[in-house]
């Protein structure tokens, strides 16, 4: 069912991003899933850095949020062996990287919002926080983190 509205969307998953410091991609408990912060990694690098509504305009960062939520449903695949296993998207938190003054955080975090409704129907609706901050990892625009209801 979620497999199949992926595929119908003519998404591809990237391969599932290894951590790189001391923590798991995904912890599961009790039919929930909790998936870490996901950087907007393509092959393995961040490829766009700064703060937006400086070096990052507002459409780049809805595209850097969008690769995040792919690279989260990437691991989240890995983890369960499928994406039908979702049961629910309970809440995402957006972090943007941003400049002084520049208040669009929700925005930016709307297209990862938009990715899961079109991947995951009602399902992927859900309660999220949009965040500005001053840094994140690697100098990234964006990371985005889940919690996810799953079959057990």
């Amino acid at each position: 069912m979620h497999e199949e509205r992926l595929k119908a969307a003519g998404i591809t998953l990237p391969e599932a991003a290894s951590p790189s410091f001391s923590y798991v991609p995904i912890t599961v408990h009790n039919g929930v899933a909790y998936v870490s912060g996901q950087m907007p990694k393509v092959d393995g690098d961040v490829r766009v850095t700064g703060k937006v509504g400086a070096e990052v305009d507002l459409e780049t960062a809805q595209g850097e949020a969008r690769i995040c939520i792919l690279q989260g449903l990437a691991c989240l695949k890995a983890e369960l062996g499928t994406l039908d296993r979702v049961v629910r998207i309970l809440k995402i938190n957006g972090y943007v990287a941003s400049a002084p003054g520049f208040n669009a955080q929700p925005k930016v975090i709307d297209a990862a919002s938009d990715l899961l409704f079109e991947v995951f129907g009602e399902a992927g609706r859900h309660a999220r926080a949009a965040v500005g901050v001053a840094e994140l990892p690697r100098n990234a625009a964006v990371e985005i983190e889940m919690t996810v209801a799953v079959e057990v």
